[in-house]
C-alpha cells in the first residue's frame, strides 16, 4: 500500500502531542512507561543511521493496554533517533454495528482504509509513502518494539 505522507501529516499528531493530549489515568500510563522503559542503546545507534528515511504511522487508544506498553517507546525512539512518528488518535470500538469495529467518529476514516483491526497498528513507511511493515499490538519477531522497527527497515 502507498500512502500520500502529505495527507497523513495533515490529519495525525506527534507522538508526543499525542502522549501530551491524553486524559488521565491513561496519560500516567503512557508517561510512567516512558519514563521506566529503557531503549537498547544498541539498536537507537543502528536506527539513527537511517531513521529520518522512514516514517512510523501509528493507530491508538488511549484506552488498550498494548498502545499504552507501545506508544510511549515510540516517542523514546522518535526523541533518540529522529524517526517521524505521526498517530491517528482517539480510536472507540463500536459496539452496536456489525459492520464496521470501529465508531466513526471519532475514530477517523482511515481505520478502514488501512484495515485497522488490532490496536496499536504501527505501519513504517518511507519517505515515497511506500508501506515497508506493520506491527501490529506488539513486537512479534524480536524481544522489543525498537528491535522488531529496526528489522523491517534493515530489509529494505
Amino acid at each position: 500500500m502507498n500512502v500520500e505522507l502529505a495527507e497523513i501529516r495533515k490529519k495525525t499528531i506527534s507522538v508526543s502531542q499525542y502522549i501530551d493530549s491524553l486524559e488521565q489515568p491513561f496519560k500516567e500510563k503512557f508517561l510512567n512507561r516512558k519514563q521506566t522503559y529503557k531503549l537498547r542503546p544498541e539498536v537507537v545507534d543502528q536506527l539513527k543511521n537511517s531513521a529520518e528515511k522512514y516514517v512510523a504511522i501509528v493507530f491508538s487508544a488511549a484506552w488498550c493496554k498494548d498502545c499504552a506498553e507501545n506508544i510511549p517507546v515510540l516517542s523514546l525512539l522518535s526523541e533518540a533517533t529522529g524517526l517521524e512518528v505521526r498517530v491517528f488518535g482517539g480510536l472507540m470500538k463500536d459496539p452496536l454495528s456489525q459492520v464496521c469495529k470501529w465508531r466513526i467518529p471519532p475514530s477517523p476514516p482511515e481505520v478502514i482504509t488501512f484495515e485497522v483491526n488490532k490496536l496499536p497498528l504501527i505501519i513504517i513507511v518511507d519517505l515515497h509513502g511506500r508501506e515497508l511493515g506493520r506491527v501490529i499490538e506488539s513486537p512479534k519477531r524480536w524481544p522489543t518494539l525498537e528491535q522488531e522497527l529496526y528489522e523491517i527497515i534493515k530489509s529494505h
